[in-house]
């Protein structure tokens, strides 16, 4: 067995998920989520996107800005609330 067959057979078997483990993940989240206060969930909520907006580059954290604001103003547009 050469070494690329080997990396090829272990990139197969990193990507399936075991059905079981994948349950038993998702009852551990609701298990978590209900037992925080709504303001622990939203630091917790707030730690993570400081996290993820420090990956991005300032063109990216604009980018994203500028679509929010059409996103908001085209939901105004809809709902009839048109300053």
């Amino acid at each position: 067995m050469t070494s690329l067959a080997l990396s090829e057979m272990m990139q197969g078997m990193a990507t399936k998920k075991n059905p079981n483990a994948v349950a038993l993940g998702k009852l551990g989240g609701v298990a978590r989520a209900s037992s925080l206060t709504k303001a622990e969930r939203s630091a917790i909520a707030k730690k993570a996107a400081a996290a993820r907006n420090a990956k991005l580059s300032a063109a990216e954290r604009s980018q994203i800005a500028k679509l929010a604001v059409k996103a908001r103003e085209q939901k105004r547009k809809l709902s009839g609330k048109e300053n």
